[in-house]
């Protein structure tokens, strides 16, 4: 394994992140491939033996079991020091701004539940999952703040925004004495590659580390022509994200197939291989040891300057989709609930 300095950070985090999205109580769950807690820790533990330290959850995983499970799988199989925890939260629901409770208050709120679920009494990467309209953004950078202040957590990052966002952000961090955020956690892959645009260019210029998700394109490429899984045929939300575009992206995979074979490699290895030229860490989603194992082996994949030019040269630009084509105040609510443990939140799938 491979490990590298996140951003303008302290922690040291090895190459691939263990996104743990698929792992907790199966009642709880929005997805029919969700582990339960004795699948989640056999794959926690390989994770851990090939040198994965960097590990993502969040407190809207199945009400928030995701966390549960990896706390105690990091509590019996690591050092707590040499594992890094990062978790995320979502924004205030309806009911709470009702209620009258602020941007700071529900940080606090729900950094306090994080904290229980994992077992531990610090974070050290909390994300902020996706852009809250509703809230002012000084409170967000405050609440923020104030926690790491309070030794709750040791960094922040942001997931699903807009580059002027996380600019705009680390300005009034900056002015204001606050902490900044020092990671993105966006939607980018080889069949997806918007974050290009300007993320890419703001990262690179502030020493922000881009640690994103759908690293695979939910499993799209991973897989041969004809190749398919559970998860692709059940995963609703990938196909609203990658549907439109099958026949482009198919293009690109047909791509990656020919490379793998050439190369003596999985798909999965070349993809994140590709991936990782272009980023600080990459959150791999694992619901099979075989899927931590083979991002393992990506780690330790090099590809040449001709091949990744192989890989780039079909894209084409994409519409955004998913998360960050709801990312406005108009669709900011969206349609999905995810429940934390006590409370429901609509929002959109991330």
């Amino acid at each position: 394994m491979k490990y590298t300095k996140l951003g303008n950070s302290d922690l040291k985090v090895s190459r691939i992140c263990m996104g743990c999205m698929g792992f907790g109580d199966p009642n709880n769950g929005q997805h029919s491939w969700t582990l339960d807690e004795e699948h989640s820790r056999e794959i926690i533990k390989r994770g851990l033996e090939l040198g994965v330290n960097f590990f993502d959850t969040a407190v809207g995983y199945q009400s928030g079991t995701s966390e549960q499970y990896l706390g105690r799988a990091v509590r019996d199989f690591a050092k707590r020091d040499e594992v890094v925890i990062a978790t995320k939260f979502l924004p205030r629901t309806q009911e709470e701004i009702a209620a009258g409770i602020s941007g700071q208050q529900h940080i606090l709120n729900m950094i306090d539940t994080s904290l229980r679920n994992l077992g531990t009494d610090c974070v050290d990467l909390y994300i902020y999952h996706m852009w809250d309209y509703e809230t002012p953004l000084y409170d967000i950078m405050d609440g923020l703040n104030r926690i790491v202040k309070a030794g709750k957590v040791r960094y922040i990052g942001i997931s699903n925004c807009f580059a002027y966002q996380l600019a705009k952000a680390n300005a009034l961090a900056d002015k204001e004495g606050f902490a900044k955020f020092v990671s993105i956690q966006g939607h980018y892959n080889l069949i997806f590659r918007e974050e290009e645009r300007e993320m890419a260019k703001l990262c690179a210029e502030d020493n922000i580390a881009m640690t994103p998700y759908s690293a695979l394109a939910g499993g799209r490429l991973s897989k041969h022509p004809g190749e398919t899984s559970k998860r692709l045929e059940e995963d609703s939300y990938a196909k609203f994200k990658y549907d439109a575009t099958a026949r482009q992206d198919q293009l690109i995979i047909d791509r990656v197939s020919k490379l793998a074979e050439k190369r003596g490699v999985s798909m999965a290895e070349i993809s994140l291989a590709w991936l990782l030229t272009k980023v600080t860490a990459s959150v791999v989603g694992v619901t099979k040891l075989h899927h931590i194992e083979g991002a393992a082996k990506a780690a330790e994949l090099e590809l040449t300057g001709e091949e990744i030019a192989y890989l780039e040269e079909l894209y084409v630009p994409h519409k955004l989709v998913g998360v960050m084509a709801q990312n406005t105040p108009q669709a900011a609510k969206g349609q999905h609930v995810w429940s934390t443990g006590n409370q429901e939140i609509q929002r959109g799938t991330f």
